[in-house]
């Protein structure tokens, strides 16, 4: 192998390299489809109990009281803290302890996490969590679309 073919077989394999060092971030953030299911709608509606305004999605953890009386705690994911700030929603909008109702959809292994599309405060203030799920939610608190 000639000199010239080495440091051109070098280059490349630094260049792909370099290239899959770029995207592996962007390869691990998941789309809508990949974790929530669109024919799953939800309405969830309890106390806060946690907020995480992290990147690449906020949570909000709320408490739920289903039909039996016992209480679960949901993970609900929301845009990006920079995407919620736009729409009005800042940091200590949402406290824990504070009831909120949340229309989204459920993730495809069935667990306690969701994707909120909005969220609607105690005071009424609704905003638009930055879901990119598409139907509409069930209207009674704790139910799903079958």
């Amino acid at each position: 192998m000639s000199r010239n073919a080495k440091w051109l077989t070098l280059a490349a394999a630094g260049a792909v390299g370099g290239l899959l060092w770029w995207t592996a971030p962007l390869y691990a953030h998941h789309a809508f489809g990949a974790e929530f299911d669109p024919n799953r709608p939800l309405l969830l509606k309890g106390p806060v109990v946690k907020v995480e305004w992290i990147n690449p999605h906020t949570w909000i953890h709320l408490e739920v009281t289903e039909k039996d009386g016992s209480k679960k705690v949901w993970m609900v994911e929301g845009g990006t803290p920079n995407s919620l700030l736009r729409r009005g929603l800042k940091r200590d909008t949402i406290k824990p302890g504070e009831m909120i109702i949340v229309d989204g959809y459920q993730a495809k292994d069935r667990s306690n996490r969701a994707n909120g599309r909005d969220v609607t405060l105690a005071d009424g203030r609704k905003f638009f969590m930055g879901s990119s799920g598409t139907g509409a939610p069930y209207d009674k608190p704790g139910e799903q679309k079958q």
